[in-house]
């Protein structure tokens, strides 16, 4: 049997916690790289705060972002093809300012 066909033989069984499971709400990514690793802050702000919250971080590495970034347009196209376009106003880009802890 080739390498190949035994690749796909595999079967991956993901298990998740149930805290992971419930998911948390984040209106806000902050994305910071380096040349091995991107890091992935999402953050929840509310409306009118002065302040945001890091909500989670996900460290990965370039080669899987991409493949993340390719996958999360795909099925943005999708979402779009049955839900009708999205509308994003160029305001609703917001640049962070400062250090956060």
């Amino acid at each position: 049997m080739s390498k190949k066909a035994e690749q796909q033989e595999i079967k991956l069984e993901i298990q998740i916690d149930e805290d992971v499971a419930q998911g948390v709400y984040s209106n806000l990514v902050v994305m910071n790289h380096s040349d091995a690793e991107f890091v992935l802050d999402f953050i929840f702000m509310q409306p009118q705060a002065p302040r945001a919250k890091v909500r989670s971080r996900v460290i990965t590495s370039p080669r899987h972002l991409k493949k993340f970034l390719a996958a999360m347009d795909a099925n943005l196209k999708e979402y779009e093809k049955r839900f009708g376009p999205i509308d994003v106003e160029p305001g609703d880009v917001i640049e962070p300012t400062g250090n956060y802890h």
